[in-house]
């Protein structure tokens, strides 16, 4: 049987209990290892608590430890017999915003705890929102500390049906409402039978069964050039190939594609898969891709169907995370990093906006964790899809030319 690979991520606000969900969910689906168990243990004691806490296994930086928050992404590996995990542990508070774009920007689906006392708040909202705009296909709402409300039906049934209700107005594909209680363990991984009133899946459970991954011929092929490859030697001393990693879709012998920006088309002659050939490749696969015409094509380009190639533009209207403590305006120059191709920019504008980080009105500049919509003049054009309809070829990063720092994290509108 073929055990695939799931990415998740974590959130939710302050004390919700991310830190402990997880630490539950690696320990009662044993992934945890008898030295790291002992060490919580330890750590628990010398606190003066009675049982271990589970938060400490993914709570590691010391600052963490000793406010009892989540800080950094945290990220963890590990498995059951039907899949494979990589989850991302994101900060709840509201100054680290950024922390959740970065572990959320690659995950599959996303868990958003809800503390059942408290209901949906406003950090809710805000992590239901970035989970929108990064597209992210599946939505959890852990309830969590059900045990504080007496694991009350109506308490659940109350918060789950606010959430959705905004979530599908976000345009939120898919939530999955489970009540939890990461401290005692009911419905993480095995059923909660103080919770008789749900017949729905654990969380574990949903993990395991929730589809992961798109058929990648329902999406056109993007392969972004990394370097091409001559290796003149006796035997090839004709060979040029272009090798990357295919970003989307599928690649095979024969089809018509573009090389752009150029808009030079050609046909593939041959697939070079882990020193094979092959006729078929699909995206994640890294492969060497040999063409019919001697066209010029180097690092950065992008080869995509010439029947279903992304538009070329210099003109780029965006939602960006801003990551960096130093502001972003108009006029600002910036490095735009897509994919391998990276070319200067200026910013030209910030339109009126509200956001996921609410930023209200329209703002002169935008600052650490803020999100909103920016637009950019590229000075040379870039092949770029809408995020919409492609995450790894409509997303983008803003550099600092002077210094190299990564200012923000960018989705083509």
């Amino acid at each position: 049987m073929t055990v695939d690979t799931l990415r998740l991520a974590t959130a939710g606000s302050v004390d919700d209990g991310k830190s402990t969900l997880v630490g539950r969910l690696l320990h009662d689906s044993k992934s945890v290892l008898a030295d790291q168990l002992e060490a919580v243990e330890r750590a628990s004691a010398s606190r003066g608590q009675e049982a271990p806490d589970l938060a400490l296994l993914t709570d590691g930086l010391r600052a963490e430890r000793e406010q009892g928050i989540t800080i950094d992404v945290a990220h963890r590996y590990f498995a059951t017999p039907r899949r494979r995990f990589i989850l991302a542990d994101t900060p709840g508070h509201v100054q680290y915003t950024r922390n959740m774009v970065t572990g959320a920007s690659t995950a599959e689906l996303t868990v958003i705890l809800v503390d059942a006392r408290n209901g949906v708040v406003e950090q809710t909202r805000r992590h239901a929102a970035i989970a929108a705009l990064l597209r992210v296909s599946h939505v959890v709402l852990a309830v969590n500390k059900m045990d504080l409300v007496g694991y009350q039906e109506s308490v659940f049934a109350a918060i789950a049906e606010e959430f959705t209700a905004y979530a599908t107005e976000l345009g939120v594909p898919e939530v999955t409402a489970i009540p939890v209680s990461a401290l005692r363990g009911d419905n993480v991984v095995e059923a909660s039978a103080r919770m008789d009133w749900y017949g729905g899946p654990t969380v574990l459970a949903h993990l395991e069964n929730v589809p992961v991954g798109a058929d990648p011929s329902l999406v056109p092929a993007r392969l972004p050039v990394q370097c091409v490859i001559r290796p003149r030697t006796a035997d090839r001393p004709d060979y040029r190939g272009y090798a990357g990693r295919i970003a989307a879709g599928v690649l095979r012998v024969g089809d018509r594609v573009s090389v752009l920006p150029s808009g030079r088309t050609t046909r593939i002659t041959g697939i070079d898969l882990l020193g094979r050939a092959v006729d078929t490749a699909w995206a994640p696969q890294s492969v060497t891709v040999l063409l019919a015409d001697d066209i010029d094509v180097s690092r950065g380009d992008l080869i995509a169907p010439a029947d279903a190639a992304p538009a070329v533009t210099r003109h780029i209207e965006a939602t960006v995370c801003h990551l960096h403590e130093r502001p972003l305006g108009p006029g600002d120059r910036v490095l735009v990093k897509h994919g391998t191709r990276t070319v200067h920019a200026v910013v030209e504008d910030l339109p009126p906006g509200t956001g996921p980080a609410g930023r209200p009105g329209r703002p002169d500049r935008l600052g650490v964790n803020d999100i909103g919509p920016v637009v950019l003049r590229a000075f040379e054009p870039l092949p770029l899809d809408p995020y919409a309809r492609s995450r790894a070829t409509g997303a983008f990063l803003l550099i600092d030319p002077a210094d190299g720092a990564t200012l923000a994290a960018g989705m083509a509108g």
